[in-house]
């Protein structure tokens, strides 16, 4: 299996968790100083700001930049309560918070450029701002999007792979995952054909016990 199919199969696996977003996270936001709260964001978007902001032109350095720089302003956005559950979700919010930063990234880059006496790189990135300034954000919406789903799925298989042991996630993932037969489980990590079975349903148990976490939190 290729690892394109890979994603795409562990997309629809673990999608539907993340179909609404987690309102209960804005709420705790509003303790802006509670340090394991600010870990948990870090941990759960910062590769989702990142990715977006590499494919929309940002070296990595800027891209960097851009992830710091949105946590920031949104900690400092939550003490005011500027999110509204009411005027949109979760999702399309976080995204607005990182398309400007992003603009802001390019801007300074711009500005960089110009004091050295050079001229800006090249039309098209300028086209990219254009773009990600219009108020349906159409370019970065499709970015968002496809990165949300790989993001999100992801973060759920973390906390699964952090409350199971290694060897029974290690054969989760080649059997119900990556879809392998039992007996390729079974041959290329030397385990037994009950062992495959035994993590198949205790992994399994963990998953849907997360993935149902994680409904409540959006529900709440």
């Amino acid at each position: 299996m290729s690892d394109q199919e890979y994603d795409k199969e562990r997309d629809q696996v673990l999608a539907a968790a993340y179909e609404k977003t987690r309102k209960s996270l804005i709420a705790r936001l509003d303790n802006w100083e509670d340090q394991k709260t600010w870990d948990e964001f870090y941990q759960t978007y910062w590769r989702l700001i990142y990715a977006v902001a590499i494919k929309a032109g940002l070296r990595p350095d800027e891209a960097h930049d851009c992830v710091q720089e949105t946590v920031l302003s949104i900690a400092k956005q939550s003490k005011k309560k500027l999110y509204d559950p009411e005027q949109g979700s979760f999702k399309t919010w976080l995204m607005n918070m990182t398309r400007w930063r992003i603009n802001d990234q390019f801007r300074k880059r711009k500005k960089d450029t110009a004091m050295t006496g050079g001229e800006w790189e090249d039309d098209r990135k300028t086209a990219v701002i254009d773009r990600f300034e219009d108020p349906k954000g159409d370019l970065l919406a499709r970015l968002w999007d496809v990165e949300w789903k790989k993001n999100v799925a992801d973060a759920a298989l973390a906390r699964v792979k952090a409350q199971v042991s290694p060897k029974q996630y290690q054969i989760f993932d080649c059997y119900v995952v990556r879809q392998w037969d039992a007996k390729k489980v079974q041959d290329q990590l030397n385990v037994s054909m009950a062992q495959v079975y035994l993590a198949k349903h205790r992994v399994g148990a963990v998953l849907k016990k997360e993935l149902a976490r994680l409904e409540e939190d959006v529900d709440e």
